[in-house]
């Protein structure tokens, strides 16, 4: 026998994190028509709740509250009650998280909003407690609250949920300016700048606690660094040596956790998004490639080592995401005590790994190696293998199985590009494995869909789906030279201006002219945890363009930047990948051709010149000299012999090439 609840709607959904709530007294629906079509048929405000399966507060919150039957009763009797993923639903999340923000002046997770029957935000905040707390009214207290201005003040309620809405329409037209904001070399040297003003010197990062990793920032400043702005790269080095020494990153199985709660990257919100560790795979090959120092390629192979054992699908596709918890404690599967680690490793090797018989966080410990000891690092090297024995006896977090369109496309990227920078063929077959499994099953009648679980499809892709699978097939072809991925990049990018293009030429919707209908179409414009789709599309869009001699391309992706112009200077860290299409812009971009059979050894020499240099602003193509479908496609390619039948090497810009060359450093000599 059982005293859980009786399912609820949720139960039919394939969301992990919608399943957690399946069983909670709670009269949940998903977004969809039941839900509105009930809401005005009894003229009920709806009770909007979003999050996602690895949010440490969104399990607190239904603990204390949604799984408490007095709670749910008042929230049955008065409610409309809607759960929704942030992650499934970024449209929705974007929507409201702009109305949280617009009403109180911050957000977050779980998100909580009471919506007009119609859609419209009238109330919001994040995190409700059970009991009231200093400045925090108690999650009881905030539904009466509601009701009442529901049933007493309603004329104003409708008034400033249509308020709202009229906010939210004219915010994404509002961010660009005046619209006369020209692109420069000043916007980037502003950018920096204001970077520049706001890094921390000494635990790297931007900020006071909690600190974020911001891969996207980072990268920025690694282009800013080939523009000769002075202490780029040291901003960079200092921020990804203290990560990596950090308790951030699993010092014991690789990748990175979310953030860290504190400013020196020590004790972090423990769950490991798949997001996060792609952009930071991708991160520490470049700076790997820019500067040689082994400890970024450590870094690099770890975290991709991470992605592939614990978030790969046996088919292929990536999960999203471990939770912080197991056990329902925050942390527990990572943490340490002292005599724990001394039995196994040693005490030297645990004081190197900073801890101490008091804990370091909480009474226990996080693992972190802020001060190396090169004289440690054989017996570091020995017993981290022997403490990820032990600790994969442990419960292991929870996984959110979900494989995500967009997020996917992210890793793709990254594996590809270490997998040629490293010459480790197991993550170009995980990014290959990756790429058609998304494209073969998250796909409806061609349509390209946002998720898939468990055999179920989700709804249209977005965007930023588009976006990323186009970015990925872009790099699976300048990996593997192979023309169905580039076929399938033009296919996404002809997608993207189809569907997701604004008709008055104001850069793109971050939903599809064929999506549902919402109280305002989104736009997604700033770079958070992940690339707005707008960022990826001005950059995939210039590359594609000019490694395909397709203007209109280039053009549409200088587009997809006209409606933050007026803000990239002054907040930087809104919109680091932005402002690396906006450098791209800017340089001189390099075309580079190598005529000759991409496997042959002549050739994977020259090709490995190429990927060995930290080059953010070329396109590559390859193909041997008698490929005419090759040199149709991507005209580049066209009218290069080879030099005393060698396979050689053409650089570019703007298609008028420099000497022919077939010796590797000839080649490094003209990247450089």
């Amino acid at each position: 026998m059982t005293d859980q609840p009786a399912p609820n709607r949720l139960i039919d959904e394939t969301s992990p994190y919608l399943l957690q709530h399946a069983h909670n007294p709670v009269d949940w629906y998903p977004w969809g028509p039941e839900a509105l079509e009930r809401a005005r048929a009894e003229d009920k405000p709806i009770l909007l709740s979003i999050g996602y399966a690895a949010c440490h507060w969104c399990h607190v919150m239904a603990h204390e509250s949604f799984e408490d039957a007095e709670t749910a009763a008042q929230m049955n009797e008065r409610f409309v009650c809607v759960k929704v993923d942030r992650e499934e639903r970024p449209d929705l999340d974007g929507i409201y998280m702009d109305a949280v923000q617009a009403m109180t002046g911050h957000g977050g997770w779980p998100m909580t909003v009471f919506l007009t029957p119609e859609g419209s935000p009238f109330y919001a905040g994040t995190y409700y407690p059970k009991v009231d707390r200093p400045g925090m009214p108690s999650f009881r207290r905030v539904l009466a609250a509601v009701t009442d201005a529901w049933d007493r003040r309603r004329d104003d309620v409708r008034r400033q949920g249509d308020q709202v809405v009229q906010v939210l329409a004219a915010q994404s037209d509002a961010l660009g300016g005046d619209g006369d904001t020209q692109l420069t070399e000043d916007t980037l040297r502003q950018a920096f700048d204001g970077l520049r003003g706001a890094f921390d010197p000494t635990w790297g990062g931007f900020g006071p606690a909690p600190k974020f990793p911001q891969p996207m920032t980072q990268e920025f400043l690694l282009r800013c660094h080939l523009r000769g702005y002075p202490q780029a790269l040291d901003m960079v080095r200092v921020t990804l040596d203290r990560m990596a020494a950090g308790g951030i990153f699993d010092q014991v199985g690789g990748g990175f956790h979310r953030y860290s709660t504190d400013g020196r990257w020590l004790v972090p919100h423990f769950e490991k998004m798949l997001y996060d560790n792609a952009q930071l795979v991708r991160l520490y090959t470049h700076a790997w490639q820019l500067t040689g120092d082994d400890r970024y390629r450590r870094t690099a192979t770890r975290t991709a080592d991470y992605l592939l054992r614990e978030l790969r699908h046996p088919d292929g596709g990536f999960y999203s995401s471990q939770d912080a918890d197991s056990e329902g404690v925050e942390g527990r599967f990572f943490v340490w005590s002292f005599d724990e680690l001394a039995a196994i490793a040693g005490e030297p090797v645990a004081r190197s790994l900073g801890a101490t018989p008091e804990g370091n966080w909480e009474g226990s410990n996080v693992l972190w190696n802020p001060h190396p000891d090169e004289a440690m690092e054989p017996e570091l090297a020995a017993a981290l293998p022997r403490l990820f024995e032990v600790r994969e006896t442990r419960v292991h977090p929870a996984t959110d199985d979900k494989v995500l369109a967009a997020w996917n496309g992210l890793a793709i990227t990254a594996l590809a590009e270490a997998a040629r920078t490293f010459d480790e063929p197991r993550y170009l077959d995980a990014a290959l494995s990756a790429a058609s499994f998304v494209l073969d099953t998250l796909t409806d009648n061609g349509r390209l869909l946002r998720s898939w679980r468990d055999g179920r499809k989700g709804g249209p892709a977005y965007l930023d789906d588009h976006a990323c699978m186009a970015d990925a097939c872009l790099t699976l072809y300048e990996t593997t030279f192979d023309l169905h991925w580039l076929r399938q990049a033009r296919r996404l990018a002809t997608a993207i201006l189809e569907l997701f293009a604004d008709p008055d030429g104001n850069g793109f919707y971050q939903t599809g002219r064929d999506a549902e209908q919402l109280v305002v179409r989104p736009r997604e414009l700033f770079d958070n945890a992940i690339p707005a789709g707008s960022s990826v599309a001005a950059d995939v869009l210039q590359r594609l363009g000019r490694l395909t001699a397709t203007p209109a391309w280039e053009q549409s992706g200088l587009t997809a930047l006209h409606p933050v112009l007026g803000v990239l200077a002054r907040a930087p860290t809104g919109f680091g990948h932005a402002l690396g299409a906006a450098d791209f812009a800017l340089s001189r971009v390099r075309e580079v051709a190598i005529v000759g059979p991409p496997q042959a050894e002549e050739t994977r020499t020259l090709l490995t010149k190429v990927w060995s240099t930290y080059q953010p602003n070329r396109v590559l193509a390859a193909a041997p000299a008698d490929d005419r479908t090759a040199q149709r496609e991507i005209p580049l390619l066209a009218d290069r012999p080879t030099l005393e039948g060698r396979p050689t090497a053409y650089v570019c810009e703007h298609f008028v090439c420099q000497l022919p060359v077939t010796d590797p450093e000839a080649l490094a000599a003209q990247l450089a």
